[in-house]
């Protein structure tokens, strides 16, 4: 069994953050040590919640007890997402520097989003755009993150594309840029891209379910759910695949439930054996 530490946010109620990926990867068979960035009673897309982002020396001295008790020695991977403070992202990297040197880095950039612009504290984008990318090993970002690191407009596939190349030069092997919708997405449908530095580019279009308002944290299970088939494994092609899949009878789930939240235990099975399989296309 391979251990993931996951280092992101916590809610008490709904799922984003460690609540929306620890789940999946626990159903695809994972050990996953959760490390929370914050806790706050639900997420912050209600307009109102109660928590605390937590200190640095918390969460250091949470890290320290894990290393004392050999995690960091059995680490097969770290998950990042949401981090809260420049402090904690300087945390992740010095957590990085202590894991096994081929430890695989997947880096959601939680930044902002469009039509929001960025939400997270001054110093955070500067983090992800000047050292994470020099350091991660697979990068998720939305379409609003993937502008702002690539520094490149994205209005079409081609766009996306070269934006991909951009960030690979950096040195990340694998994007998956999980929302794309440009001037040739067809209609009232999304697209989400994988790149690959070395196995070319890919992407997968489907339907847009009618979810209003759209659910918070589908971003954090969808860089979980890809993080899971890559560790096991998986090609880019089938990692890609599945992962959409999964995500696709997530929200057909959550649809049906006429709910805000994800409805991640109704589409627990879908982590595992997706029902849903979309074509891929492959352009490069």
């Amino acid at each position: 069994m391979k251990t993931i530490l996951s280092i992101q946010s916590h809610v008490a109620y709904g799922y984003v953050g460690n609540r929306a990926a620890v789940f999946p990867l626990q159903r695809m068979g994972y050990d996953v040590v959760a490390v929370h960035t914050v806790q706050f009673s639900n997420h912050t897309g209600y307009g109102s919640w109660t928590g605390d982002v937590f200190g640095e020396t918390h969460i250091r001295q949470v890290l320290a007890g894990l290393k004392d008790r050999g995690v960091f020695e059995t680490c097969d991977a770290l998950l990042t997402g949401y981090a809260g403070s420049s402090a904690i992202c300087d945390i992740i990297c010095d957590t990085l520097d202590q894991l096994p040197v081929s430890t695989p880095w997947i880096c959601d950039p939680v930044m902002g989003d469009t039509g929001r612009g960025f939400f997270v504290k001054d110093g955070i984008p500067d983090f992800f755009k000047n050292t994470a990318l020099a350091r991660a090993t697979v990068l998720t970002p939305n379409l609003f993150e993937m502008e702002y690191l690539s520094g490149r407009t994205i209005r079409s596939t081609e766009d996306a594309l070269s934006a991909c190349h951009v960030i690979h030069d950096t040195g990340v092997k694998t994007i998956l840029l999980t929302s794309l919708i440009a001037e040739d997405t067809p209609e009232k449908h999304i697209s989400i891209l994988a790149s690959g530095k070395d196995q070319g580019q890919l992407i997968v279009t489907t339907p847009m379910l009618d979810l209003s308002p759209a659910p918070n944290g589908s971003g954090d299970c969808t860089a979980a759910l890809f993080a899971g088939h890559l560790l096991a494994g998986q090609s880019l092609d089938s990692a890609l695949t599945k992962t959409v899949g999964s995500i696709y009878g997530l929200f057909e789930k959550t649809q049906q439930a006429g709910t805000r939240e994800l409805a991640m235990i109704a589409a627990q099975d879908d982590f595992v054996s997706p029902r849903h399989s979309f074509p891929v296309r492959r352009l490069s």
